[in-house]
């Protein structure tokens, strides 16, 4: 329930945000320097990071300004206000507070976000994906996602992604549940080929959604694995989207066969022409029974994507766009950021498990409450045990620590939720043993170049 406090903070922020977009349009800089002006004065960041943000500000040409101006300029007066209401204020300065203050209490991990599938159905049937093996049977009902966003917003979460299955085959009951919680900001990780233009209006008319389209690649690479066609009906969803003034990005998983191809200055001149604004890279994972380790990528190929995105990320780099690693930033985050220490997920069955890729729990949102959740063994496990490593490109506990995952799951109890076939700890673990012994001597080689600049000076300097 939203206090008199936070519904004054609310409004004097989306006055403040209007005033300074009005501005950028006709003053860029001046305009930028109002917001983050305003966010400094809200101690959203380091100092440091103000200083740094504002040099870089002053400079037309650096590619984050101009990353920062098309944002302001090119994306649509309401979604650009929402988006800065409600992941800028209501969760990162309003929700936080009341996450710190959750934590002390319950004495577990809180999350600032929550991933979470609508449905096992997909409208695609990729080579290797679960969802196009196990079909529309499972399904939260929209009562059951209000409830659990309500219960969020309960304990300071007002991020929420979104996942499948495809969840766009619920695209009604994701606009209602946007349009109720409209204090919240909604991610969605998506195919893009069910975005039509009566669904990109609604979104501009809402505002407080946004995508990650599925890519893995050009055209043969991409419809190798997801259908003919499918590339192409994405790069039309791009444009509408581009042309209806919606923030969205593409979500890469990087394998030993395209990690180039999806790093490379050509994919990334595509995604932004096509306006594109972030890009998620996400580690092939060999989760489920039928994985295929070999696509997972070795210690070299590895050690080259951790510097490619380090250097396009640098001012040589020169692409304007926000890069996301998954795998390879634990140093921003202190480690792995699963089991409720940041975010969590809940698959369309309702089991409430530590991340995406570690399909174990002994919670559900039909029979636990999520403050019950959060407090299951497994997570406690978590808590207890993070982070997992102090070389923090060695972040999780199933690819880089298997031992570990293995240790929690047997003293929790947990058992397998995965929707196809139940996966045995041991048979999981097992695909990762021998990576995780290769990958262990060039980690630690990496972490003495980059593990201890995080300060945004050195870290630039260090990798340019």
């Amino acid at each position: 329930m939203q206090t008199i406090k936070n519904l004054f903070e609310r409004q004097t922020a989306k006055f403040i945000i209007d005033r300074a977009i009005s501005k950028v349009k006709a003053n860029p800089e001046d305009g930028m320097m109002d917001l983050l002006s305003y966010a400094e004065k809200l101690h959203v960041f380091q100092d440091a990071t103000f200083e740094s943000a504002k040099q870089i500000i002053q400079d037309p040409q650096n590619k984050w300004t101009r990353l920062a101006k098309s944002l302001i300029c090119d994306t649509h007066p309401n979604v650009l206000r929402m988006n800065l209401l409600n992941a800028g204020y209501q969760a990162g300065l309003y929700g936080s507070k009341i996450q710190r203050e959750i934590r002390k209490k319950l004495n577990t991990n809180v999350p600032w976000t929550i991933l979470f599938d609508p449905t096992s159905a997909c409208n695609l049937k990729c080579v290797g994906c679960w969802a196009a093996e196990y079909g529309h049977q499972l399904n939260l009902s929209y009562a059951e996602m209000d409830n659990l966003i309500t219960q969020g917003k309960e304990i300071g979460t007002y991020f929420y992604l979104l996942t499948g299955g495809e969840p766009l085959t619920r695209k009604r009951d994701i606009l209602k549940l946007a349009e109720k919680h409209h204090q919240c900001a909604f991610h969605i990780f998506t195919n893009g080929t069910l975005i039509d233009e009566e669904f990109c209006k609604e979104v501009q008319r809402l505002g407080n959604l946004t995508f990650a389209l599925s890519l893995e690649g050009f055209e043969d690479e991409n419809d190798l694995r997801r259908g003919q066609g499918v590339f192409q009906r994405v790069s039309h969803s791009m444009e509408l989207m581009k042309e209806y003034g919606l923030i969205f990005g593409a979500a890469i998983c990087y394998t030993s066969a395209n990690y180039k191809t999806v790093t490379s200055d050509e994919f990334l001149e595509y995604i932004i022409e096509k306006g594109a604004r972030l890009a998620w890279y996400f580690h092939y994972m060999p989760v489920g029974v039928d994985a295929e380790p070999k696509l997972m990528l070795n210690p070299a190929q590895r050690e080259t994507m951790i510097r490619r995105i380090r250097y396009l990320r640098s001012e040589k780099g020169n692409h304007p766009i926000s890069l996301i690693d998954f795998q390879n930033d634990g140093q921003f985050i202190n480690g792995c950021i699963a089991g409720g220490k940041d975010y969590l997920h809940i698959n369309a069955n309702g089991d409430v498990e530590p991340c995406v890729f570690i399909h174990y729990s002994t919670a559900n949102i039909r029979t636990h409450t999520l403050k019950e959740a959060l407090a299951q063994p497994l997570f406690m496990a978590y808590r207890a045990r993070q982070p997992f490593n102090s070389n923090h490109f060695r972040p999780c506990p199933m690819l880089e620590n298997p031992e570990i995952l293995r240790k929690m799951v047997k003293e929790s109890g947990a058992k397998s939720t995965d929707l196809i076939q139940e996966e045995s700890v041991e048979h999981l673990c097992s695909k990762c043993d021998l990576y995780a012994a290769q990958w262990k001597n060039k980690s630690e080689e990496l972490w003495k170049i980059y593990g201890n600049h995080t300060e945004t000076e050195d870290f630039m300097k260090k990798i340019s």
